[in-house]
């Protein structure tokens, strides 16, 4: 008997409203797949419109009826993000947001309110449009870390990267922001009386256009090294579980149950103890309140 959650355990979503923040591509337009091919109508939330109308069309391939829209949404311009918050809060409620969007160890760039772009887009960006649209969100709030998390440090001393820029660590802290979020969320959720849950969750390593930005010996490897890692596909397994998995609490942390949490079938995953620590994701709420204008009112 097979233990842990894959695409198969996705249960039927008929009438419930999905938005996944960058499902134009990668895990997100997997997880976009399932859900439209369970019944579920899901809203991609993206930067490009062109790209997500090639997406959408892409799972009407597999899905004729799927009921698909889109929204646009730049996590690296906050104006842009309070503009699709709006947008979002005027249309029919959410029962599942799932943050998904996010960029990988790229070229030292800026978000364009300044900050380096890995902690402005896969924090910052999530933060606000979390904060923003919550209390339009019934069911699940999904937050999408790495097991990159696990060397990650909050260093709040140069977030626009003047000073130096390593690729890595930039985006380990990001990862570990993401569950310092989530965890915070979900208590402050639940303090509220809310019945919204926030979930955390990560792909493994999954092979997806995020890992466009690795060395090229890296990259000429990947096909040797598929076969132990998570496809796309494989890599969604534990957000769609995040998102719909009958057995799932708030402040749970889903990811591959196979060796170092690298691939295989989804379940509970293991987070730091800077990642699980209050006091650490106090301070991260409070500066990320101050970073980018948004008070989630929590």
């Amino acid at each position: 008997m097979r233990s842990g959650f894959t695409a198969d355990d996705v249960a039927q979503q008929t009438g419930r409203r999905f938005l996944i923040t960058g499902a134009n591509a990668g895990l997100g337009f997997e997880t976009a797949k399932i859900l439209a091919a369970r019944g579920g109508h899901v809203v991609l939330a993206c930067r490009d419109e062109g790209r997500a109308e090639a997406a959408m069309n892409r799972i009407r391939v597999d899905v004729p009826n799927a009921e698909l829209s889109f929204q646009p949404l730049d996590l690296a311009d906050l104006d842009q993000v309070r503009d699709a918050a709006k947008a979002v809060i005027k249309g029919p409620r959410i029962d599942v947001l799932v943050n998904n969007a996010g960029v990988m160890i790229p070229p030292k760039t800026l978000t364009k309110q300044g900050y380096e772009l890995q902690f402005g887009v896969n924090h910052l960006g999530t933060f606000a449009f979390t904060g923003l649209v919550h209390g339009h969100v019934d069911d699940r709030i999904v937050v999408t870390a790495s097991i990159a998390h696990k060397s990650g440090t909050m260093d709040y001393s140069d977030l626009s990267a003047s000073r130096s820029y390593h690729h890595w660590a930039r985006y380990q802290m990001s990862k570990l922001a993401n569950l310092l979020h989530m965890y915070e969320l979900d208590r402050r959720l639940s303090a509220a009386g809310r019945a919204t849950q926030a979930i955390g969750c990560h792909p493994g390593v999954a092979l997806t256009e995020l890992t466009r930005h690795l060395p090229l010996p890296f990259r000429t490897m990947t096909p040797l090294a598929a076969p132990f890692f998570n496809s796309a596909a494989q890599g969604a397994w534990p957000t769609l579980q995040a998102a719909t998995g009958a057995n799932v609490q708030g402040g749970d942390y889903l990811g591959p149950q196979g060796l170092g949490e690298v691939s295989g079938r989804s379940g509970p995953a293991r987070a730091t103890r800077d990642a699980r620590d209050p006091k650490l994701a106090r301070e991260l709420w409070k500066r990320s309140i101050e970073l980018t204008g948004v008070d989630p009112g929590l």
